[in-house]
């Protein structure tokens, strides 16, 4: 290049203009220098589409706003689109005319990611262009990076973590201040870590979506978010917090993909009691923490702000500025990591430690009876608690028995729980909590 030589800037479009979206386009125009000496191209915010022209976007220059999202993506001398709307549809379609036109795509979308990323990576690799979503799981965390580059000459067994910030800071309030789902979803909804309706969040989808993002990467096949079990908290009881804090532990919402025996692979959200001395416990508030086995670099960790504006914007400049450079030099990245086909197992064939609870009559033999049910579907019992309940009830099942199991099949422990159900000497309501990190 040439003393005096002016080179074109790179053109960005930015789909949505929320939180996330409004802190991007303000590191764009802000830190634009450094952006440019970090590229060796400027950086030209070109459009921002929206959904309301009306609703006031601070910061962002008004005339760069405008709700015709389709000629935005279909201009055709874009070299990056940024999609930050959400959902599904219209954004995989926005996306794929994007893509179509020759653009790079950023996304922090884990719905349409965990839906189609199989089409969404064919298409850039067939027109050139680069997909990168590293802002889609845990915010600010680098883990789809370590996953798709630094780990790829490693064969990563497990992937275990806690994925949603307004999870983990509901079950943190309910543990550390003793209250109901109810009240701690009430605290974080006025904190601004949950929304109005916060169902994506409590019943575990949002997790979902991330762990078979994870799960794709770690285990190179399509992992599609309705392939995933999820459970969601919305039936976490102080009772099982005080059960848990009994047994050492504490109650988590975790997303776990890992490899089978066999070579397919196990992708499931739920809540689970995890030991006090496992890193995870600890995780606190609206942090997120992702464990990562491989074979040849063992057990790795990533920690981090999981959600929030700030973090989650911090996740996707790291991505503009790769694609950037990329787009600078006349090269794309990264294509689909689906290069296996590995089969999801359905959730009875996966394995774990149980916790369950139910109340009992008080009379000689009842826990022989309750063990023999477990050992008649092999179901090895690790620990067992008694305790004695308020002994003016009616009911006629005074006692409560807590049990541990050791690693079993879910399809075998489910089995126990039908027949303890419809046995006389066991009360309604039998409780179940997965165990991890004994």
């Amino acid at each position: 290049m040439g003393r005096g030589t002016v080179t074109k800037p790179l053109k960005v479009a930015l789909l949505g203009a929320g939180v996330v979206g409004s802190q991007v386009a303000r590191i764009i125009v802000d830190q634009g220098g450094t952006l440019e000496s970090r590229i060796g191209r400027r950086l030209e915010l070109v459009g921002v589409g929206v959904r309301n022209l009306d609703v006031p976007r601070p910061g962002i220059d008004p005339e760069l706003l405008t709700d015709d999202l389709d000629g935005l993506v279909s201009r055709g001398d874009l070299d990056v689109v940024i999609e930050l709307i959400g959902g599904i549809e219209p954004a995989r379609g926005l996306v794929l005319k994007a893509i179509g036109h020759g653009a790079s795509i950023v996304t922090a979308n884990k719905a349409m990611l965990a839906d189609d990323l199989g089409a969404l990576s064919a298409a850039a690799r067939d027109n050139g262009v680069d997909l990168y979503y590293e802002a889609a799981v845990a915010g600010a965390i680098p883990i789809i990076r370590p996953l798709r580059e630094s780990l790829v000459g490693d064969e990563i067994t497990e992937v275990m973590g806690i994925v949603n910030g307004t999870t983990n800071f509901i079950l943190d309030k309910m543990v550390t201040d003793g209250v109901s789902f109810a009240d701690a979803l009430a605290e974080a909804q006025e904190l601004g870590y949950a929304e109005a309706d916060p169902t994506a969040d409590v019943e575990g989808h949002d997790a979902a979506a991330k762990a078979a993002i994870l799960a794709g990467l770690a285990f190179h096949t399509e992992v599609r978010g309705s392939e995933v079990f999820s459970e969601g908290i919305t039936e976490v009881t102080p009772g099982d917090i005080a059960a848990a804090e009994q047994m050492g532990c504490t109650i988590k919402l975790v997303a776990i993909a890992k490899l089978t025996d066999d070579d397919r692979i196990i992708v499931k959200v739920h809540p689970a009691m995890v030991a006090n001395k496992h890193p995870l416990a600890s995780v606190s508030g609206a942090y997120n923490a992702i464990f990562v086995n491989s074979r040849e670099a063992g057990e790795l960790m990533f920690l981090g702000a999981g959600a929030g504006g700030n973090p989650t914007a911090s996740a996707v400049m790291g991505d503009v500025v790769t694609v950037a450079r990329n787009r600078a030099r006349g090269t794309a990245g990264h294509f689909s990591p689906a290069y296996t086909r590995r089969q999801v197992a359905p959730i009875g064939e996966s394995s774990a430690q149980f916790y369950v609870s139910f109340d009992v009559v008080d009379r000689p033999g009842i826990l022989a009876k309750c063990a023999a049910v477990f050992g008649k579907h092999n179901v090895s019992l690790r620990v067992v608690q008694q305790s004695y309940l308020d002994d003016t009830r009616a009911d006629g099942f005074p006692a409560r028995l807590g049990i541990m199991t050791h690693q079993t099949l879910e399809s075998q422990l489910a089995q126990v729980i039908d027949e303890l159900e419809d046995a006389d000497f066991v009360g309604s309501g039998v409780r179940v909590m997965r165990v991890e990190g004994f």
